[in-house]
């Protein structure tokens, strides 16, 4: 059932916004924050309606003949109060992006007819009204006399985004998400709030805001405005959460002004502490020249690391750059660490899958464990630090502070020591990953999706691999979160042991974050390489042709009547599958005449859910064949959906294998084709005729193109 909201909906959010400034995040209210709330509190509950349905709007500016709503009594009356009272004045004062957003075509009409233009107007888009009223207006001013408009600025805008900010730590939050909360549209974290200010100080929190906002503004600043901020005084910031804003701000305007004004713009990003900061001033300055001054910097940053990431670029730069090594750490890699395995090419679309049944038919066990692995073992061992003791600051924050701002060790190392120390043998650890996955399952989380599995492959890591090995990786992991959150290797084999596979087909590389995550893998003690794939076409590789016979031609709204099948190994026919399915629905006339199955044909038929496990055991490890294979495909993947299971194939469609090895043909269809070649067939549009039909079809294309 559809979730509704009550008529004041807004207001009770907006009281709840503002509750949120009544404990630990006081202290880091303005002046004129703090006069916001006074003043807001001071009016009656349908004036405070107006305001808090103005604040929900994406812009500053509102059309006063909009706010009409039914709970509100004398909206207009309202509105001109709060005209007297200050808190709307003349859309003069807006911002252009707020003019853009709201401005009508009708209302920039008026506005240049005040201004004395008026021929050639009426023809143009509202984007060139636009830029010919902002052109105006930023030569000539707004006009003395304006047109009778709707039109109001929203004269607390200031204010209001910096709570806002404060509120949801970034510029980009809007009230609206109290909303989508209580629709069930978005998730949050209710129960893992706690009252803690989200800046260190009210010093800290309008620096933030300052660098925040600056930040927001870039983008659209010309290279005068960006020199002026280059060349003006940027306050230092001491607490953590201010330094990510200003470290954002500085890599921005850094590299906004390395085209104009490289020297300011060298300056701008050395004044950052961020990796990619530090990274483009290495890269840029050397480009410059600065190769000296670059070296030693680099030799600083290398004898004391900020983070295993930076760390893993600078002896590269420096050991290309210096000492005139001809290949990068990511090459080296590849070549030491990697061995060929040929794959059927059918898996070109999901090579890390071909991968994994090309070892299952060897006997080996498979995991696709990437970063979701390790993601789920370190929020599931660490739960209780990451959601209980670091709390979060709203419900709307995605991650921990700690993890946000990458201190996740340093504010809890004794307590990670104490929790590790607990794990004495693989049960303990075990034990204590079922438990939390147990108390806290489909609990909103920055680190993982839930899953019915998601034990899976953690278990079998623990049981597997070695218990002090899997620490030093978690301790890892919480000292440098930020370098060890991404990059994590494709899959897990079991075989004689555990081993992790980094998976590239031809033309893939090695990005800077998996070189991290496999060298911090492979220093804890795990057996890691990388996997370079070479593609083939696979004598063994079953191939199963299918063809389905339906109600209609949409999967959504259809279901599936007749299901044939023939399965291929190097071009002989080693089984076939067929039988008729109940579509629990009408089959229309016109589809009975053009497949010859009726409704009393299906009646005693077996259910989709009768012969799921059939078609998945029949194909399994198989490519996914058909005539027009997205239409075949997709009502399969449907039927699979409907019972609540995955299905997933590989694909190869006849008609394009045709194309490829047969240019030409007046026509690709099954019976032209079919015809074209001398193909028989027994019954057109009966499934195992129409699937043994283009198994044949498919013969013939791998002929040509072997």
């Amino acid at each position: 059932m559809r979730k509704t909201l009550p008529p004041r909906y807004y207001l009770t959010h907006f009281h709840e916004f503002l509750a949120f400034f009544d404990g630990q995040n006081a202290p880091l209210l303005t002046e004129k924050a703090k006069a916001f709330i006074e003043r807001f509190h001071q009016l009656d509950a349908d004036k405070q309606c107006i305001i808090a349905r103005a604040a929900n709007r994406k812009y500053a500016v509102i059309d006063r003949s909009q706010f009409n709503y039914d709970e509100i009594n004398a909206p207009q009356q309202q509105i001109d109060a709060l005209i007297a009272s200050g808190w709307f004045d003349t859309i003069k004062n807006a911002e252009q992006e707020a003019l853009e957003g709201v401005l009508t075509k009708d209302a920039l009409l008026s506005f240049l007819a005040s201004m004395g233009v008026v021929s050639g107007v009426k023809s143009l888009s509202k984007s060139a009204l636009l830029a010919r009223f902002l052109e105006i207006i930023s030569h000539q001013g707004w006009p003395e006399d304006m047109p009778e408009h709707d039109y109001l600025h929203c004269a607390f805008i200031e204010p209001l985004k910096y709570l806002l900010f404060l509120h949801f730590g970034h510029t980009r939050g809007r009230l609206n998400q109290f909303s989508m909360r209580d629709l069930g549209v978005m998730r949050t974290r209710q129960d893992a709030v706690n009252d803690v200010a989200r800046f260190s100080s009210l010093q800290d929190a309008e620096l933030a805001w300052f660098y925040a906002s600056q930040r927001a503004l870039i983008n659209s600043a010309s290279s005068d405005e960006l020199l002026a901020l280059a060349t003006s005084e940027l306050p230092k910031t001491e607490d953590v959460a201010a330094t990510v804003f200003r470290d954002s701000f500085l890599f921005a305007l850094g590299t906004a002004l390395l085209e104009d004004e490289p020297t300011h713009g060298l300056n701008v990003l050395g004044m950052a502490t961020s990796d990619k900061a530090r990274e483009k001033w290495v890269r840029e300055s050397f480009k410059a020249g600065e190769v000296d001054k670059v070296k030693e910097v680099l030799e600083g940053y290398i004898d004391e690391p900020p983070s295993d990431t930076f760390l893993a670029f600078a002896e590269d730069f420096y050991a290309r750059k210096y000492h005139k090594k001809r290949t990068s750490a990511l090459t080296d890699m590849l070549r030491a660490s990697q061995h060929t395995l040929l794959i059927d090419e059918s898996n070109n679309q999901q090579v890390e899958r071909g991968v994994m049944a090309h070892y299952e038919r060897q006997g080996k066990t498979c995991w696709r464990t990437e970063n979701r692995l390790w993601l789920s073992l370190f929020g599931l061992t660490f739960w209780r630090l990451l959601y209980e003791e670091d709390a979060l600051v709203t419900e709307f924050d995605r991650r921990p502070t700690s993890i946000k701002q990458n201190n996740f060790y340093q504010k809890f190392e004794l307590h990670i020591e104490d929790l590790l120390a607990s794990f004495t043998n693989k049960e303990d650890l075990a034990a204590h990953v079922r438990k939390a996955a147990a108390a806290h399952y489909g609990k909103v989380n920055s680190m993982f999706m839930w899953s019915s599995k998601i034990l899976d492959p953690i278990q079998a890591l623990i049981t597997h691999g070695e218990l002090t090995v899997i620490i030093t990786l978690l301790r890892m992991m919480a000292r440098d979160f930020a370098s060890l959150k991404d990059g994590f290797p494709d899959i897990m084999v079991l075989d004689d042991g555990l081993r992790f596979e980094e998976i590239k087909a031809p033309g893939d590389q090695l990005r800077r974050n998996q070189l991290v995550s496999i060298q911090r893998m492979q220093q804890a003690g795990f057996d890691v390489g990388i996997t370079a794939v070479e593609w083939y076409r696979d004598p063994n590789q079953p191939y199963v042709v299918v063809d389905i016979e339906t109600t209609g031609g949409n999967s959504s709204n259809h279901r599936v009547t007749e299901i044939g099948m023939v399965k291929l190994v190097a071009g002989k026919v080693i089984d076939t599958y067929e039988s008729l399915v109940n579509p629990e629905r009408f089959i229309p006339s016109s589809i009975t005449r053009l497949t010859g199955i009726s409704n009393d044909m299906v009646a005693d038929a077996p259910l989709f859910s009768q012969i799921a496990d059939d078609i998945d055991k029949f194909t399994q490890d198989a490519v996914f064949v058909a005539h027009n294979v997205n239409f075949d495909y997709g009502f399969i993947k449907q039927e699979f959906a409907r019972l609540e299971l995955p299905f997933r194939r590989p694909k190869l469609c006849t008609v394009r294998e045709m194309r490829k090895a047969k240019p030409g043909l007046p026509s690709y269809s099954l019976a032209n084709l079919t015809a074209h070649f001398g193909i028989t067939m027994e019954r057109h549009h009966r499934a195992l005729s129409d699937a043994r039909a283009a198994a044949e079809l498919l013969n013939i294309a791998f002929e040509v193109s072997s």
